[in-house]
C-alpha cells in the first residue's frame, strides 16, 4: 500500500505542476484533476457495478412478488430468484468485486491527502478561501459549504443509483449515508473533503450516463 501512497502522492505534485503551468498553481485543481482521472480510468469497473446495481433494483418488484408467491418454501423461492436473475442476465454478487478492486485505490487516495506535505507557500493549499490542511469543523462559517456539499452530492448519487426502492433499509440509508459523510467532510482536513465531493460530483454524472444508455438497451430490446 505504501508503494501506491507514494505513487498517488507523486501524481498529485505532477498534476500540482501541471495546473502550474497552466497559470493555476494550486493544489485544490491539482485534487479536483486526481481524483477526476482516476474516475477516468476506473470507469469500466464503476459501469459494471452500477448496472448491475440498477438491474437488481429494477427487478426488486418481481423478487418480493416470487417471495410472496413462495412464502412458506424459502429453496423453490430462492430457485425462482435466481432462474429469474438468469432470464434476466443478472449476476447478484456483479456489484461487489468492483468495489473491492476499487477500495485500495481510493483508501490509497485518501491516505495520500490526510498525509500530504503541501509545502510551505500558503497560496498553493488555498482554494476557494478553504485551507485544505485545516479541519474546520462546524463552526457556523462559509467553511460548512463543504460538508453541505459532501452530504447532497452523497444523497443524489445514492438516489440516482435506487431511485425506486421501497426497502426500509436502503431508504433509511439514503438519508443516513449524506449525514454520515457530512460529519466525515467536516472532521478531516478540507482537501479530503473536496476529494469525496468532487467523486460524487463526477459520479452522480456517471450514473446519469448509464442510467441513460441502460433505459436506451432496454427499449431496443423490446
Amino acid at each position: 500500500m505504501n508503494i501506491i501512497v507514494e505513487g498517488m502522492t507523486s501524481l498529485l505534485n505532477i498534476l500540482y505542476n501541471f495546473s502550474a503551468s497552466m497559470g493555476f498553481a494550486n493544489y485544490g485543481v491539482a485534487i479536483i484533476l486526481l481524483t477526476m482521472l482516476i474516475k477516468t480510468l476506473i470507469y469500466p469497473l464503476t459501469y459494471k457495478q452500477m448496472a448491475s446495481m440498477r438491474k437488481t433494483v429494477d427487478l426488486q418488484p418481481k423478487i418480493k412478488a416470487i417471495q410472496a408467491k413462495y412464502k412458506n418454501n424459502k429453496e423453490k423461492a430462492n430457485a425462482a430468484v435466481m432462474e429469474l436473475y438468469k432470464e434476466n442476465k443478472v449476476n447478484p454478487m456483479g456489484g461487489c468485486l468492483p468495489i473491492l478492486v476499487q477500495l485500495p485505490i481510493f483508501w490509497a487516495l485518501y491516505s495520500t491527502l490526510l498525509h500530504f506535505q503541501y509545502g510551505s507557500n500558503p497560496a498553493a493549499y488555498s482554494f476557494l478561501y478553504f485551507d485544505l490542511t485545516k479541519i474546520y469543523g462546524f463552526t457556523l462559517s462559509y467553511h460548512l459549504l463543504l460538508p453541505i456539499f459532501a452530504a447532497a452530492t452523497t444523497y443524489l448519487q445514492t438516489k440516482l443509483t435506487n431511485p425506486n426502492t421501497t426497502d426500509p433499509t436502503q431508504k433509511t440509508m439514503l438519508y443516513i449515508m449524506p449525514v454520515f459523510f457530512a460529519y466525515i467532510s467536516a472532521t478531516v482536513p478540507a482537501g479530503l473533503a473536496l476529494y469525496w465531493v468532487t467523486m460524487n460530483v463526477v459520479s452522480i454524472f456517471q450514473q446519469l450516463y448509464i442510467n441513460r444508455k441502460l433505459a436506451n438497451q432496454t427499449k431496443s430490446a423490446i
